[in-house]
Parts: C-alpha cells; structure tokens; sequence
C-alpha cells in the first residue's frame, strides 16, 4: 500500500519516456496521452481515497528510514493538490491536439507535458527541501521546452526572460536549502520543523526562511517579483498557457504554505506579518494590470496575480479559516485558471486575433462558448454560487477574526476589479452586432469548448457543493496548523 505513494511521479515519467519514442506518429501519441491521463487521474483519486479514509501514506524509498532517505509523503494536502492537477492534465490532453500545430506536437510536446506532470505531483509529495528543489527543476526543464514551442519571436524574448529569472532563483533556492542544512544538519522537513521548534526559530533562522519565502514569491509571482509572469504566460500556445497558469505558481504557493505552517510557524509577527503587507500589494498591482490591456490572453495572465494575493493572504492571517480559505482557493484556482485560458484560447482561435478591440459578437456564432466564459468569469470574481465566493469568503471571514479590515476592503475592491476586467471580455467580445461576414467554425469550437466545460463542471460543483468538500479542507487546515501531526507520521514518533 505505501508504495502508492510513487505512482504519481513514475507513471508521467515512464509515460513521458515513452511517448518520445513515437513523436512523429501523432494520433498513436495523442491516444496513449489521453488514455494514460485517464488511468492516472483514477489512480491518484483511488490513491485519496485511501488518504483521506486510513491516513497519510509516507514512503521511505530504497528501505532508508526517514530522516536519512528520500522520503514521500502523500498526506491530504500532497493528494487533494495532486488530484487537481490530474483532472486539468486529462482536460488539456484532450484540448490539446486541436491547438497544436503538427510540428508542436512533433516537437515533444507530449513528452515536456508528462515531464511537467512528474514535476509538480514530486513538488507536492516530497518529504525534505532538497527534492522540493530537484522536482522543481524537472518542473522548469519542462517549462523551458513548453514555452519555446512554436519559436515565435514574442515567444523567443519571452523565454529568455523566463529562464534567466527562473535560473536565479533556482540559485538562491539551492543556496538557502545548503545554508539550511549547515544550521538544521538535515533537510527533511519533518526533522527540520522538529529542530526549529527546539530553539523557537531563533538566531538566524527566520532571516534564512524569508530567504526561502523569496525563492517561492519568485516562482509564485507575488509583488514585486511578478512583472516576468504575465507576458511568459501570454505568448505560448494556449493549452501550454493553461498549463503555466494552473500548475507551476500554484507550486510556489504550496511551498509557502507547507514551509511557513510546518518549519518556520514560530514568529509569524515577522514573517506572516510580512506575507499579509505582500499579499495587499500582490492583488492590487495585479488586478490594475488586468484592466489596463485589451489581449484577452493578457488580461487571464495578470488575473493569476491578485488570486495569489488572495492565497498568501490566508497564509499570513494563519487561523484555521483563512488556512481553509487558502486551500479552498488553490484548488478553486487551479480549475478555473486552466478553464478559463482555455476559453480565451479558443475564443482568439475562432476570433483570429487576441486583441478585444477587435473582437465582437461571437455570442451570436457560439453561444455555447460565450456563456462558458459567463460562467467562469463570475467564478473567478467570486460570485455566488461558484467554487471563487467560497474561498474569499473564508479569507475574509478570517481577515474579520484577526480585525484586518484594510485587507477584507482591499480584497472586496479587487473582486470588482477582477470582475471589471474580465465582463469587458463578455461584453466586448461577445455581446454586440453580429458580423454577417463572419466564417463560423463549429466543430472546431466544439472540440475546443468541451475539455473548458470538463473543468467547469468542477468548479461549479465546489461551489454548489461546498457542504461536502468544506470538511474535508477544514480537516486539512487544521492538520496544517498542528506540525506534530505531520512530524509523528513521517518520523513515527
């Protein structure tokens, strides 16, 4: 049973393996990603089950008792996340062969897309800092081959950006985890909680987490270190745009979350003090971002910034309902980031052009399309009933308890301007005359449609169903916020 615990990671990897073999066969390529997507996704949903029913599952590979050996933890936080990330891959595996060109797909898309899989459900899973740093890198590799794809030149000046960015921090990140392991002795986080927690994160250790909170704020695109993301996340294809914006921020974020609830918890009048200022900077300075372009793409991209904001806030107030609101929002997040970057892509796919200006009264020729995009759009405002009112709702219920008034009207003033930016989308882009000369393309939209409304689905039913998912995250906030929990199951204790 324990051995579960690795399936998430070989499974991509041995498919991604594979799949590189028979690049230049493309319908066998395209079938065996979907229907190895289809078998992960029940797999990491049996593996859940299993969690939440009989408890984490800690893997010790290659017999090495923790601390010593590489340890995997797949505990209700690692799974719920990698289950989130299964159900947008099968979505995008199946959008994807209707975006891509032929010399895309040709050029290992497949392969980088199961690379990134094995990258981020190894993030979610590993038990010490070291690893977090090596899946992190084979999540970048990844990303490095995704975002050159189709060798565009915005695409060329955007990447170099990307890589050199990312480089540094990468740097940093292997730098702090080696000053780390000259303080700790070891990088396991249950040991390095357990030796923090003995002298209360005195003497230089707080400096050395918010060393690490800035190589995470890197990767996450939290204010200032935001201005790379929007434009690298707006100029790949847009099932790679999808992928980027649904995954690998949402990695930073997670690495916040588990690093400064479990390891460095013991001052949080410096460091969660420091997250709630950031994370009033991040919403506003990326919702402004939002109303000041026409692109569609662009307008998606800066709308991941402020819902960042909104997770580091609930890490900053550090109650069990802003913790469950940041849970509820990651997740809420992940699905209508992916959903909605997939609609933008094919509404600049059938439009011809991301620019909104030029855009007008494709409501009349895809109707189906328009009010998909309504919807995700009043999610990703956070309207009720959809899965975004539940999330800030708990933050701000959180924001009330810790009498943070200035964030609840900060946070109530970005919902409008998230809501301004993307209803000018609808109403500029959908709404108005019918263009009489307008070539429609039904069956291409409708391919291009239903993997978006797959993950709509999900996001409707966190909302409508809060009542059954909201224990379970409550569960797991509460776990977050007990360190004990997680050091007694990995170093049993």
């Amino acid at each position: 049973m324990i051995n579960l615990a690795v399936l998430p990671i070989v499974i991509p990897l041995l498919a991604g393996i594979i799949v590189a073999f028979f690049t230049k066969r493309l319908p066998l390529a395209r079938g065996f990603t979907q229907v190895v997507m289809l078998f992960n996704t029940l797999l990491v949903m049996y593996i859940g089950w299993q969690v939440y029913t009989n408890g984490s599952i800690v893997l010790e590979t290659g017999g090495w008792e923790a601390p010593y050996g590489i340890i995997l933890v797949a505990d209700p936080l690692a799974i719920s996340l990698i289950i989130t990330t299964n159900i947008i891959a099968l979505a995008l595996a199946f959008y994807a062969p209707h975006v891509l060109s032929k010399e895309q797909e040709q050029f290992y898309f497949y392969f980088f897309f199961f690379l990134l899989i094995t990258g981020v459900s190894g993030a979610f899973l590993t038990g010490d800092l070291f690893n977090l740093f090596v899946f992190f890198e084979v999540l970048l590799m990844a990303s490095y081959g995704l975002i050159v794809l189709g060798n565009g030149k915005a695409q060329l000046r955007e990447s170099l950006k990307y890589v050199l960015l990312n480089l540094f921090s990468s740097i940093l990140f292997v730098t702090t985890v080696a000053f780390l392991y000259s303080i700790l002795g070891t990088v396991n986080m249950a040991q390095m909680a357990e030796r923090v927690a003995e002298v209360e994160q005195q003497g230089v250790l707080t400096g050395a987490g918010i060393l690490l909170f800035f190589v995470f704020a890197t990767k996450a695109a939290i204010f200032p270190l935001y201005y790379w993301l929007p434009r690298s996340y707006s100029v790949p294809n847009p099932v790679v745009s999808a992928m980027f914006g649904a995954l690998l921020t949402k990695v930073g974020v997670y690495s916040i979350l588990r690093v400064f609830t479990l390891i460095f918890n013991h001052k949080p009048e410096i460091t969660h003090e420091l997250f709630i200022w950031l994370a009033a900077f991040t919403m506003i300075f990326g919702a402004i971002g939002a109303i000041s372009t026409s692109n569609i793409k662009l307008i998606v991209a800066y709308n991941i910034i402020p819902a960042v904001g909104y997770m580091l806030m609930g890490i900053g107030l550090f109650t069990t309902v802003s913790i469950a609101g940041t849970i509820y929002y990651l997740i809420h997040d992940m699905i209508i980031k992916a959903a909605l970057f997939l609609l933008v892509g094919a509404l600049a796919a059938l439009a011809g052009t991301s620019d909104l200006r030029k855009i007008r009264g494709m409501i009349h020729h895809y109707p189906w399309l328009g009010w998909l995009f309504f919807i995700g759009t009043l999610s990703l405002a956070g309207i009720p009933p959809f899965s975004g009112f539940i999330g800030k709702l708990l933050l701000i219920q959180g924001a009330v308890e810790k009498e943070e008034f200035g964030l609840v009207v900060i946070s109530l003033l970005t919902s409008l301007l998230i809501l301004y930016s993307m209803i000018r989308i609808f109403i500029q882009g959908f709404w108005g005359e019918k263009d009489e000369n307008f070539e429609r393309q039904p069956k291409v939209a409708k391919r291009l449609i239903l993997p978006a409304a797959f993950l709509l689905l999900f996001s409707i039913l966190l909302g409508v169903g809060a009542e059954w998912f909201y224990p379970t995250v409550e569960n797991i906030s509460t776990y977050l916020l007990d360190p004990n929990q997680y050091i007694n199951t990995v170093l049993k204790e």
